[in-house]
This record gives structure tokens, sequence and C-alpha cells, in this order.
């Protein structure tokens, strides 16, 4: 493996776990915005609860991604920080109100609601910009003239792909959430949020399949290099929805320790995470060796290979250093009986 494609399979790996960790925040913010007037059930807690001690952590892996793109693709860098200035500026100031509003929403008793509902309209915006990256680099929409790149907005706008792209995020962004918020729920013994995050999961999970299979419809007449290429490794595509379907599986079989509650959310919540890895690989492999297409490959791009490794091994160290940390949070908050207990006590006192 080349240095320019071990550093792409790092950052495509950074680009994965921001993707699975980010929709499961961002949803989990929209769904304490659906939930805060319904008084019968606690969904709205339980989201809360997921938030407070998660978006700091995701926040992390945003900076660990742009950083890793600025010290291994710097020319790479420098196309996408031009053709993604509007987009990206909505993002981060989107992000920066999110971020202030879910602060202040724990704060301004009075102004709660207002501020959870500009926090999970905000949030659910998010994905959906974030994933229009993906088809900018498919081709078509930045032309390279005299050294200088340009977004074509207009045809930006008017794409079924990238519109495509859209939807599959938010449904992804919601599903995965509620997916999520179904297994913390259960962990947490509140069983009337679970039924009701089960029963979302099971509503979003098949939308976010037809607007999976609505990328490859739109794909195949706009970008047919990378269809094309995806059809080459269809048999892990296929496989992918095999797992899509365990997973779903897991939602519906009776409880293991409960006969009377159906529903099995971490069996799900590990399939379903397979299933996006398994497609995102897919992605990624047929993206190769294009970051922008047709100007911008991992080689043109890539950075001096003594930084590369210098940059690398920095990496490394920092994960071994971090990894056990991230280990024992995931332990402290989705299985530490002790923690889940008490944060169900504060809320009912």
């Amino acid at each position: 493996m080349t240095d320019a494609l071990t550093a792409i399979t790092v950052l495509w790996g950074f680009v994965f776990i921001y993707a699975v960790m980010a929709t499961m925040d961002f949803g989990a913010g929209f769904w304490s915005m659906v939930y805060i007037n319904k008084t019968k059930t606690k969904a709205t807690n339980i989201a809360n609860r997921y938030l407070s001690p998660t978006w700091e952590v995701t926040n992390t892996f945003i900076v660990a991604l742009v950083v890793a793109v600025y010290s291994m693709f710097p020319r790479a860098a420098y196309t996408l920080g031009t053709v993604l200035l509007i987009p990206g500026s909505m993002i981060l100031l989107l992000l920066s109100l999110r971020s202030a509003f879910l602060v202040f929403s724990n704060i301004a008793e009075d102004y709660r609601k207002v501020l959870t509902y500009i926090s999970g309209i905000s949030g659910i915006l998010i994905p959906g910009l974030l994933i229009s990256v993906l088809p900018i680099t498919h081709g078509g929409f930045v032309y390279f003239t005299d050294g200088a790149q340009n977004l074509n907005l207009g045809r930006l706008f008017t794409s079924l792909n990238v519109y495509s792209f859209i939807g599959f995020a938010v449904a992804s962004t919601l599903f995965l959430s509620s997916l999520l918020l179904a297994d913390y729920s259960k962990a947490s013994d509140e069983l009337h949020a679970y039924h009701v995050y089960r029963r979302d999961a099971l509503i979003m999970g098949p939308i976010s399949l037809i607007m999976a299979f609505a990328i490859m419809l739109t794909l195949r007449e706009e970008a047919a290099w990378i269809y094309d290429k995806m059809m080459d490794d269809l048999s892990i595509l296929i496989l992918s929805v095999i797992f899509f379907l365990i997973g779903g599986l897991a939602l519906i079989i009776p409880s293991i320790n409960n006969k009377s509650l159906r529903g099995i959310p971490r069996l799900a919540v590990i399939m379903i995470t397979l299933q996006y890895l398994a497609a995102s690989y897919v992605y990624g492999k047929a993206h190769l060796p294009y970051i922008v297409y047709p100007e911008v490959t991992i080689q043109s791009a890539f950075t001096d290979p003594n930084s590369f490794r210098a940059v690398f091994t920095t990496y490394i160290v920092g994960f071994l250093i971090l990894f056990p940390g991230f280990i024992y949070f995931w332990s402290l908050f989705m299985q530490d009986k002790r923690y889940l207990r008490q944060k169900k006590t504060k809320e009912q006192t």
C-alpha cells in the first residue's frame, strides 16, 4: 500500500467515524425537539441524556478530519476550500448555532423550548449540507480554468443526485439516531421511550434504504464512472443489504431477557453499522484515485512523504492515548448501570 493510499484510508476512516457519530448526535437533537411536548413519554429526556456527554466528543472528530485533509492532502484542501466556500460557511454557521443553543438550552429554563427547536432544526440541516460535498467531488460541478476552481451552484441545485444524497443523509440521521436511542432507552429501563424510538427506527430504516437506491439510480445518470466501479463490488453491496435486513429483524424478534418485549436493539445497532461500513467501503474504493474528479487525485494532492510519515506517526500515538478513553466513555455511557440509574434518579427529582 502506497503512502497516498494509506493516507486516504486514514482520512476515509475519520469520515466514516464522524458520519456515524454525528448522525446519531444530530438526530438525537431532532428527536428531542419532536417529543418535547409529549408529556406521556420520556423520549425527550432520553435524547437530552444522550446529547449531554456526546456532542463534545463528536466535535473532536471533525477537527481531526479537517486537520487530516490539510496535513495529508494540502493541494486537495485548497481546491475543496475554494469550491466549498459557500456550503462550508453554511455548515460552520449551523454548527456554531447548534452548539451554542445546546449549551444555552440547559441554562435558560424559560427559553428551553425555543432553543431546543433551533438546535433541532439546525441539527437536521447540517447532515444534508455535509453530504452534499460527496456529489460535488463526482465531477461536473467544479470548473478548473486558468488555475482557478469555480463551483457551478446552478447545476448543483438542479441535480437529482445531490438531492438524493441529501435525502439519504436526513433519513440516515433519523434512522441511526432512533436506533441508538432505542438501545439507550432499553439500557436505561425507559421502556415507553424504547417503544417510541423502536417504532421510529422501523419507519426510517426502509426510507433510508429507498434513498440509497435513489442515489444509485441518479448516480448512474450523472456520474457513471463511479457507478460502474461500485457495480464491480456488487457482492459487498448485497452483503450490506443483508446486514440491513438482519438489523431490521433484530428490532422485531422477541427480546432475549424479556419474551414479551420485542427487539434486540444492540444487535440492530451493530448490524446497521456494519451495513454502512460495507457500503461506504464500496463507495470509497470506487472513488479512487480521485478526490475531485477528474483533476485532483490522491497522488497529485498528496503531501511530502516525509511530512506524511511524521503526521501519520503522530496520529498513531494520539489514538493509542485516546482510544482507551473512548472505550471507557462508551462502556460508562451505555453499559454502566450505576451511571444510568444515577441519571434517571436526577431527572425524576
